[in-house]
């Protein structure tokens, strides 16, 4: 997460966007990251280096049955692999789009001692901008907004309708002199209030900078996910098919249609959006192993052989494509070559169930080749 120190773009970051942008379009975000030689994509893939989450989870989640609990786990999936996580005002403040708050001084660990506010929380809490400052160092008045959803959190309250809520109110450094409370005159138990009037927190957005067509794109997208998430391929890939008519330079919306394609059986175009993802953006390496992989369905295995090789060549460290390519050689009968590969898959992932079989393999070709030789 990005603090007060004058954070850059670096030319070569991949930023992968996951939800929608509450605060300003995608669409303004890619002009100002491609302006500084970086890129922005929605999703995540390999190549990604940066993760914003997008506010609009925040509401999902809070419809859905696994709630603030998936965030909660697809953060810390994309903080495991090395990538770093930024919240919507983060972003902004990297794009020179929104004024870097004032100077502070507290650390993370000096603002959770001080606030006893669990370590997890302030980290999904920063992430989604409920504090002043979207990461370390802290100010005196996000100690006091720690103090405040402390006493929220031990009351009841999660993280996530802390969240939910005080996103409704206005500039977040605004609720440092108000009391807040858990509570609802309408049924919503986790609600948070003002002290005042027991008024529910609400208002509109900091930003107005969307328009009908990103609102339409966003929502399709966040549609088409949640589709896919849920096995109905045929509807995602009709609803990606709809996002593509809108922005056809997007790669992840092709790549993601062409996975939804393949789940339901309709593998020639399946193949058409992986090769179109390709064209739209030709390091696109999941792209390339997957048109592999649905080359190698239909037994196409000269066609899956090159597509692997390239994925290996674009992404040295991506273990998925050494694997199937050293079985494709292993059924060729390339048998030193499908050594190779299992030992070079070995070097990468030592601790897997796949590991466990490139082991078997390596030792099962070892065997042969004394057999042969005996």
């Amino acid at each position: 997460m990005t603090g007060n120190a004058g954070p850059v773009i670096l030319p070569g970051a991949v930023f992968g966007v996951v939800g929608a942008l509450a605060a300003f379009p995608l669409r303004l975000a890619a002009r100002e990251v491609e302006r500084r030689h970086a890129e922005l994509r929605r999703g995540v893939t390999r190549r990604t280096t940066h993760v914003v989450f997008g506010r609009a989870l925040l509401a999902k989640a809070g419809l859905a049955k696994a709630g603030d609990a998936e965030i909660e786990r697809r953060a810390k999936a994309e903080r495991d692999a090395g990538r770093q996580l930024i919240g919507e005002n983060g972003f902004l403040r990297l794009l020179g789009l929104m004024k870097a708050p004032e100077a502070s001084s507290l650390s993370r660990q000096s603002l959770i001692d001080q606030s006893r506010l669990a370590g997890g929380d302030l980290d999904m809490l920063s992430l989604f901008d409920a504090f002043e400052h979207d990461g370390e160092p802290y100010s005196f008045r996000d100690l006091i907004l720690a103090r405040k959803y402390a006493g929220l959190i031990a009351s009841g309250a999660s993280w996530g309708a802390i969240a939910r809520s005080v996103h409704r109110s206005g500039p977040v450094a605004s609720l440092t002199a108000k009391s807040l409370n858990l509570g609802s005159q309408h049924g919503r138990p986790d609600a948070i209030y003002l002290d005042e009037g027991r008024s529910e927190l609400d208002g509109q957005l900091l930003f107005d900078l969307g328009s009908p067509e990103d609102d339409t794109l966003e929502e399709l997208f966040a549609e088409a996910e949640t589709s896919e998430e849920e096995g109905r391929h045929d509807d995602a890939a009709a609803l990606y098919q709809r996002c593509m008519a809108i922005d056809p330079k997007d790669a992840i919306a092709a790549f993601n249609r062409a996975n939804c394609l393949r789940g339901a059986g309709r593998v020639a175009e399946a193949a058409h959006d992986y090769a179109r993802a390709i064209k739209l953006d030709p390091g696109f390496v999941e792209a390339w192993f997957n048109l592999a992989g649905l080359m190698s369905d239909e037994g196409k295995v000269a066609s899956a052989r090159r597509h692997l090789q390239k994925a290996i060549a674009l992404d040295t460290t991506y273990a998925d494509p050494v694997f199937n390519l050293a079985r494709l050689e292993f059924d060729a009968g390339n048998l030193p070559e499908a050594r190779r590969l299992w030992a070079r898959y070995l070097e990468l992932d030592a601790e897997s169930e796949w590991a466990g079989l490139a082991r078997k393999g390596v030792q099962f070709v070892d065997l042969h080749m004394a057999r042969t030789a005996g």
